[in-house]
């Protein structure tokens, strides 16, 4: 029934509530204390970390955890968001040919929302692979879970600062 020991110990896992992927508690948003530098209501990105961090001021932020670029596709610097958007649907950019993979699929990448960066076709984004949050795992897009990336969306407005460090 079950290929390898693995798959078995995923299998019992999930039956308990464990299922790979979801958040850990340490690894969960949290408030925490940080470099009172940025703006209240901007966020920050350090890539090495693999953490997003919304900052709250008077020395602290939300942090979130993320998927980040791949090597030779991460990037660094200063965007802004410039689109917010609810169950987006994705469209391949390197095969324009490609169909549209509609809003709520399994197979969109883009999960519950986007907030599109003016920033080379970046975009902050969910994504329905959970066990990707953590790693170097996209085209320099970060990702993050769809509940975290739903608590965001919230948080900000269009016009709001990223700052993306290494």
């Amino acid at each position: 029934m079950f290929r390898t020991r693995r798959h078995w110990l995923k299998a019992a896992l999930a039956g308990i509530g464990l299922a790979f992927g979801a958040p850990r508690p340490a690894d969960a948003r949290s408030v925490v204390p940080f470099d009172g530098r940025y703006r209240p209501g901007s966020i920050v990105i350090v890539t090495h970390q693999r953490q997003l961090y919304f900052v709250l001021g008077g020395g602290q932020a939300l942090r979130y955890p993320v998927g980040v670029g791949r090597a030779g596709m991460a990037w660094h610097g200063r965007a802004n968001v410039v689109q917010k958007r609810l169950s987006p649907a994705w469209a391949d950019p390197d095969r324009p040919l490609a169909p549209v993979i509609p809003p709520g699929s399994p197979r969109n990448p883009m999960g519950a929302a986007v907030l599109g960066l003016n920033w080379d076709n970046y975009a902050i984004h969910g994504t329905n692979n959970p066990a990707s949050i953590g790693g170097y795992v996209s085209h320099g897009c970060i990702r993050m879970h769809n509940a975290d990336i739903l608590d965001l969306y919230r948080r900000v407005s269009l016009g709001t600062e990223v700052i993306v460090l290494r």
